[in-house]
């Protein structure tokens, strides 16, 4: 079964930051972890820009398991604006951006030992 990572940036609707967060903490994860194939999600908000500008300040990374990605991706189109997965009008979608992102390389740690060599 191959992995994958969906990684979503997005941000508050004007003036409803904390419905917003609100929203995705307590109610959106749970959700899309609900979805087969979904394992785990995250998420992160904007501490410190390094390179170039950010149009969003929050990113969400959702783990998959899945034989192919469109199966997951057909998952949450079914599940968007349902009672399975609410989605709330404290987000800006005009701003959000999100793609399936799938492994490019072997994970490197600290150390300098490959995840293959590690286990």
């Amino acid at each position: 079964m191959a992995k994958f990572k969906l990684v979503v940036f997005s941000d508050a609707a004007p003036g409803r930051e904390d419905d917003y967060n609100d929203w995705y903490n307590n109610q959106h994860l749970q959700d899309v972890v609900a979805v087969p194939g979904f394992t785990s999600a995250q998420r992160y908000k904007l501490n410190t820009p390094m390179i170039g500008e950010f149009a969003t300040r929050y990113m969400a990374i959702y783990e998959i398991e899945a034989d192919n990605v469109e199966a997951a991706m057909a998952a949450i189109g079914a599940r968007a604006g349902t009672d399975q997965m609410v989605v709330s009008d404290a987000i800006d979608m005009g701003s959000t951006t999100a793609g399936f992102f799938e492994v490019a390389s072997e994970r490197v740690y600290a150390s300098g030992v490959a995840a293959t060599e590690a286990a």
